[in-house]
């Protein structure tokens, strides 16, 4: 059986002592009270919820599935799923980070960041009931009525409903301008929506007393293709003007998908026959309030893999340290026994430090954009909003696709330490890898998340934004440049930085010429700026480390933090020195190939 233990240091050590975040909170006055202890107190407890509660349905809820019958169309969630939710409701949970005015505590993003990277550890396939929820509730906050606010936001905040993201069909995929859901307008101000949806995360479950789903859906005279969506709050219960529950909706599950990974997910297929629903938002603008709950989704997706590659980090570190195999090359190094552990050869470690970097690279740019996004929201600055809004979105797409791509090759690595038992399914690596895998497709595949990167955020304003976060680095090499002792961390983010400028700029006027080209870089793209963006982390978080040991701190944490950091900037920031040179290769290696493909 896998073990758990919630990273609990190193989320403190990226808030408190790299980013200090409540510096940043006390420029909002929402947040100007809290304070690190009480940060630090919440996810204490969050880490036990996840640990002691979720954790232990893991590999139970993947083996059970979730089981559909066929006459009632009612889905029930593996055994303990629905009272590991109602303990979640209990503890005010679903409340952490949402709006007091509709019940909500109130406290910082990146309290429900980190909380939620734990529960991703957990238990992934049951943290996504009430993660989908967090991306509708945002939308409807943002785009929704006062009516539609006071309907439904109270009984999303604490949990009692739980809300859906209905957006692809059958034949459309990630290209919903071809979706073909229909909108009735009725005479009473609502919709009558018919048509068929799948894919659908936590699309039919018994955890909660409603669902609330957002569909998008084409009005009667709704122009073709992407502009003619509209967006629809569909209950699968009817909420009466008391805030009661009504009749039961038309719209149901009409199957499950059997999947290779999450099978404790229902991701369900959704028919609307006739169901009503109300529109968010104005007519044929519906991509507004559902791009809210899309990037809140991809900046999920992001932490998902977060999530699995800590947890199957530390089980490959268990057993590297427990399994004894064969002897060391350099000679025997337990002598006690027949063999040495694992953990001794080079190949073995590279893995598992492979896991730690990404896992730990990725945590700082997490609670990064969880800061940005409160400050998008609520410093009273409005440079410091716009700005703040501009930067997530440049790396959202980076901490979509990064982070999932780290996550499949982190947990392929750290089942791989487990040679043959990794295959096997107690030890929990093999759904590890099962899991991680979806991530890199939904929401966005990541190739979809390098075009948006390439095409829209850096190209589409001439690197504008890119350039800010150049500034970052800039003033990072500029603090530290004369420091010997951070030179190996500094002179790689700096020599990239540069690079990067030369690249985009070659990439973008091929892509004039031709725009295939843009499409042919745009994935290794998105990994060289991911490591240009993991690389000035890592180099941040070697700073404060080399401080602390200066000041004479004797906490071992410091010097591994360094040895990780190492260990990036020689085995894994190289990368971009190929992805750069296959990134330049352009597109006619691939694009003239009609005979290879024929």
């Amino acid at each position: 059986m896998p073990s758990y233990t919630p990273p609990l240091r190193d989320m403190q050590f990226v808030m408190h002592e790299v980013f200090k975040v409540t510096d940043d909170f006390k420029a909002m006055p929402k947040h100007a009270d809290i304070d690190v202890d009480t940060i630090n107190a919440v996810l204490e407890e969050a880490g036990k919820f996840a640990t002691d509660v979720i954790f232990p349905l893991n590999i139970s809820g993947d083996t059970e599935g979730c089981t559909l019958d066929p006459v009632t169309h009612a889905v029930t969630t593996p055994k303990g799923f629905k009272e590991a939710y109602a303990q979640y409701v209990a503890g005010g949970w679903p409340a952490l980070s949402s709006d007091p005015e509709f019940g909500g505590q109130g406290l910082p993003l990146v309290v429900n960041q980190c909380f939620y990277e734990m529960m991703n550890s957990a238990n992934q396939a049951w943290t996504m009931y009430p993660g989908l929820t967090h991306g509708a509730y945002a939308s409807l906050h943002m785009h929704g009525t006062d009516e539609q606010k006071q309907t439904y936001l109270g009984k999303m905040v604490s949990g009692e409903w739980t809300g859906t993201m209905c957006l692809t069909e059958p034949h459309c995929g990630t290209d919903l301008g071809l979706m073909r859901t229909k909108a009735e307008p009725q005479a009473d101000g609502t919709y009558r929506i018919t048509g068929e949806k799948i894919f659908i995360s936590a699309g039919e479950h018994d955890m909660a007393d409603n669902i609330i789903h957002l569909v998008l859906a084409r009005l009667p005279d709704a122009p073709p293709g992407i502009k003619g969506v509209s967006l629809f709050i569909v209950p699968k219960f009817l909420v009466n003007k008391d805030g009661s529950l009504g009749a039961r909706n038309t719209v149901y599950c009409g199957g499950l998908e059997h999947k290779m990974g999450i099978k404790a997910n229902a991701t369900a297929q959704i028919v609307l026959d006739g169901a009503i629903g109300t529109m968010v938002g104005q007519p044929n603008k519906g991509m507004q309030g559902m791009f809210v709950m899309m990037n809140a989704a991809r900046l999920g997706v992001g932490n998902q893999s977060l999530g699995l590659t800590e947890v199957a980090y530390q089980n490959a570190l268990a057993y590297a340290k427990d399994r004894i195999q064969m002897r060391s090359l350099s000679g025997p190094k337990a002598k006690d026994k027949p063999a040495d552990p694992i953990i001794v050869h080079p190949d073995v470690r590279k893995m598992l430090l492979t896991a730690k970097a990404y896992a730990e690279g990725g945590r700082a740019l997490a609670i990064f954009c969880s800061v940005l996004l409160e400050k998008s929201h609520y410093h009273p600055d409005e440079k410091v909003r716009k700005d703040s809004e501009e930067m997530l979105s440049l790396l959202t797409p980076i901490v979509k696709a990064f982070l999932t791509d780290n996550g499949w090759q982190a947990t392929m690595m750290c089942q791989q330490v487990y040679g043959g038992h990794g295959f096997i399914k107690e030890w929990g690596m093999e759904q590890f890898v099962r899991d991680a895998r979806i991530n890199m497709i939904y929401e966005g595949t990541n190739t979809i998340q390098s075009l948006d990167l390439l095409g829209r955020k850096v190209l589409g304003n001439n690197g504008a934004t890119l350039k800010k976060f150049g500034k970052l680095v800039g003033a990072l090499v500029a603090e530290e440049g004369v420091n010997e002792k951070m030179a190996e961390f500094i002179t790689p983010i700096a020599v990239l930085g540069e690079q990067i400028t030369k690249f985009t700029t070659e990439i973008g006027f091929k892509g004039f010429q031709n725009a295939d080209e843009v499409g042919a870089a745009a994935v290794d793209y998105l990994r060289v700026a991911g490591h240009l963006v993991f690389g000035y982390f890592f180099a941040r978080m070697a700073q404060v480390a080399l401080r602390e040991i200066a000041a004479g701190n004797t906490d071992p944490f410091y010097p591994a933090k360094l040895q990780t950091a190492r260990f990036y900037f020689a085995k894994l920031f190289p990368e971009t020195a190929t992805l750069m040179r296959t990134a330049r290769a352009g597109s006619k290696v691939l694009m003239d190939t009609d005979l290879a493909l024929a």
